[in-house]
């Protein structure tokens, strides 16, 4: 009777523990299946897919700038200098190479010392890389969920060690990291931090990289030296410990200071060299990698541009070494009392481009918002000198190939997605646009010899005068150009020589694609272009009038190096070769004796060249535009508000623009040793030198020289165009234009 009892009193404990072990293998397993359906797809371990930044690099092998969300190179272990590697192992997981992604032995010590207010971390290199390459930590986790976190780590992490080498895991581990500062990497907290390739790195760098891998706040060693310095030295020692180095070279090490490049850390680099070209380049490859279903950001594209660092490094020493005399001359001459409304003007339009403006909830806020500003002293100061900074737009272009080498798109080297002064703005381009009627009227039969009446006239009300104010007698088209005389430009078109619709039709040929105004008055440059736009033309004229469309971007390639695109130029004759060499000669007049001169005197510049300048009404946009055989390069100067002018005639092209063309000209053939190269007239023969009658010519009358004539002028004539037909006083001598170009 006793021992039937005794069954059921076991049996009776029994049924509640049966009941509990399968209440928790369901929860376990319920667990299990929760972990597990968290973890990466197989898919993702064999193929983990890192944000990599896309990098762009100059047509000389530059990195100029990049795109990214997390700003990352990722290179081979066998471009990381053996030393990083030593330093991670011997901090971070002694047992790297003996393990199979979990240290247990280390896990326990961890979790006893933990247990005693002696907090420790136990993850392996491998767990460390499964954590940040699929994104198993969440920030403000639970207890719960840092230990579903830490199972899937090492469940990962085995995987992991599975598929990979040891030498594969570093590989990725180092790409991976974040390294603080905007770098992530192993190659970019090189090149952030100590300016230098992560193969170049030495041992004390490798530690203090190493020491930001627990903390990129905590061990930034610009704003937390003391920390990272003695982050460094601990790892300095454990390097020592796990003798990696000498005790000699650990106590030469650990006096060192860290030097790090401060400057470029503040920048966050995206592009030092060339911000408003890199952003020209955005614009472009957002457009492609749409259409070719790429990320700009996150597919690690290497993009080959046409842009030549040396020539970029010169232009904007170029624009710098001007603009930071000629501010403060304008300066002098501008005061805010004359101008108050423009003053309020621009005040209330940076107000309202504020954050807080915008973000305001109501009308109200908004005001009280506007009228703190309006009256804090400090504030109007700063707009004040926004106000009337000068801005500017260079770009240079390889004449031969229509290859943009240089751009400096403003006055802003911090420019994110503003505005790009070279390729975004439209401006009257006064002057520097009337080469473009005179060609028109050389392709009428006109030549450079051929004399217009320099007296003003009026046409419906319009009347156009010279600058200087002069009129009277003949001027050849030649001395028109060279002196910029808007009398005869506008009567080219007023006399019929040039009509509107060639002009604006050799200007879309030429390379002008803003839509122009077709009026008598565009013959004075009233048509608004960009200075990428009127550059082409420039170099267009130079290539012996083929137009070459610019491109900035030579070629794509994929993460792998495999080559995605190709880009290659499109050309078309936009005026004869005839046309192209005389208006280039004519050019070359305006830069050796015309308004262009200064080039020479006071930057000497001595290469064959031509150009012109240009100044607006009022002086509110001054222009250079010029080339030789090999560049062609532009400037335009002026003010993002147009109701700011240059309130004289410092103002004109030749003082506010060109000197920026010199000093790059000069520069780039000075520094890069181009060779000399002279422009060619046509080898067909129609380009011929004559003599005419010269007061024949400043009589309104132009004919051949004879032996009644007093004097004779000599110059250069399209064949065809040969007064009666007549081919007898065909000039063979060469002087006029060895004399122009020397």
């Amino acid at each position: 009777m006793a021992q039937v009892k005794a069954k059921k009193v076991n049996s009776k404990f029994r049924n509640p523990l049966i009941t509990i072990a399968v209440v928790l293998f369901v929860l376990f397993t319920c667990f299990m299946i929760y972990v597990i359906q968290g973890l990466p797809a197989v898919e993702e371990l064999e193929n983990p897919k890192p944000m990599l930044a896309s990098n762009v690099y100059s047509i000389d092998g530059e990195l100029i700038g990049q795109f990214f969300r997390e700003n990352r190179i990722k290179i081979s272990i066998k471009k990381i200098n053996r030393s990083v590697i030593n330093a991670l192992v011997a901090t971070e997981d002694t047992k790297f190479y003996s393990h199979w992604g979990v240290d247990i032995d280390r896990f326990v010590k961890a979790m006893v010392k933990t247990a005693f207010g002696n907090r420790q971390g136990a993850s392996t290199i491998t767990q460390q890389l499964a954590k940040n390459i699929y994104g198993l930590k969440d920030y403000n986790e639970s207890s719960f969920a840092t230990v579903v976190r830490k199972v899937r780590e090492w469940i990962t992490a085995v995987q992991i060690e599975k598929k990979y080498t040891k030498n594969e895991i570093l590989e990725m581990y180092l790409n991976q990291s974040y390294f603080g500062n905007g770098a992530y990497g192993i190659e970019m907290a090189a090149k952030t931090y100590f300016s230098k390739n992560a193969d170049a790195l030495t041992i004390p760098e490798a530690a203090v990289l190493v020491g930001l891998l627990k903390s990129s706040v905590n061990y930034d060693p610009v704003r937390k030296y003391n920390n990272a310095l003695q982050r460094r030295n601990l790892i300095l020692s454990r390097l020592y410990e796990t003798d990696y180095i000498s005790e000699k070279k650990y106590r030469e090490y650990r006096l060192m200071p860290i030097k790090v490049n401060v400057e470029r850390i503040k920048r966050k680099f995206k592009s030092e060299l060339a911000p408003h070209f890199i952003e020209y380049i955005r614009q472009q490859m957002e457009v492609w990698t749409q259409e070719h279903n790429l990320d700009l950001y996150e597919d690690g594209l290497s993009i080959y541009t046409t842009l030549d660092s040396r020539m970029q490094k010169i232009a904007n020493k170029a624009v710098e070494t001007h603009l930071n005399t000629f501010q403060p001359e304008f300066d002098k001459f501008w005061n805010w009392e004359k101008y108050p409304e423009v003053l309020n003007g621009i005040v209330v339009k940076y107000i309202k481009e504020r954050e807080d403006y915008r973000k305001a909830d109501n009308e109200a806020e908004r005001q009280r918002i506007m009228m703190k500003y309006k009256h804090n002293p400090e504030y109007i100061e700063s707009i004040k000198r926004l106000g009337k900074t000068i801005e500017v737009g260079f770009v240079a272009i390889d004449v031969k190939k229509g290859e943009i080498r240089a751009m400096v798109g403003g006055r802003d080297y911090s420019f994110g997605l503003g505005l790009n002064h070279a390729t975004q703005i439209r401006r009257q381009p006064g002057s520097s646009f009337k080469p473009i009627v005179y060609l028109t009227a050389l392709d009428n039969g006109l030549y450079p010899a051929y004399p217009i009446l320099n007296s003003p006239f009026n046409y419906k009300g319009w009347s156009p005068r010279n600058f200087e104010g002069d009129a009277g007698g003949y001027m050849t088209l030649r001395e028109g150009l060279k002196h910029s005389k808007n009398i005869i430009a506008a009567r080219l078109v007023y006399e019929g020589y040039a009509h509107l619709g060639e002009i604006g039709k050799n200007a879309r040929r030429l390379g002008i694609k803003s839509k122009l105004d077709l009026v008598p008055a565009i013959s004075l440059g009233t048509g608004e272009v960009s200075p990428l736009e009127l550059t082409t033309v420039y170099a267009s004229i130079a290539n012996k009038g083929i137009h070459i469309e610019p491109i900035s971007i030579l070629k794509i390639e994929d993460k792998s190096g495999i080559l995605l695109e190709q880009f290659n130029t499109s050309s078309e004759e936009a005026i004869s070769e005839e046309t192209a060499y005389i208006i280039t000669d004519m050019l070359a007049t305006c830069i050796n004796e015309g308004t262009g001169a200064g080039a020479r005197s006071r930057y000497n510049f001595r290469r064959p060249a031509g150009g012109k300048t240009g100044t607006t009404n009022d002086y509110a946009d001054a222009w250079f535009m010029g080339f030789t055989p090999q560049i062609a390069a532009g400037v335009w100067v002026g003010f993002d508000d147009r109701r700011i002018t240059f309130t004289g005639s410092y103002g004109q092209g030749a003082r506010a623009a060109m000197p920026i063309w010199a000093i790059f000209m000069h520069d780039v053939y000075e520094e890069m040793d181009l060779p000399l190269e002279d422009f060619k007239m046509p080898a067909n023969g129609n380009v011929v030198y004559y003599d005419f009658c010269s007061e024949s010519i400043y009589g309104g009358n132009p004919r051949p020289y004879s032996s009644d004539c007093g004097s004779v002028l000599t110059d250069i004539i399209n064949i065809k165009d040969v007064p009666g037909g007549e081919s007898s006083r065909i000039n063979k001598s060469n002087t006029f234009v060895a004399d122009t170009l020397n």
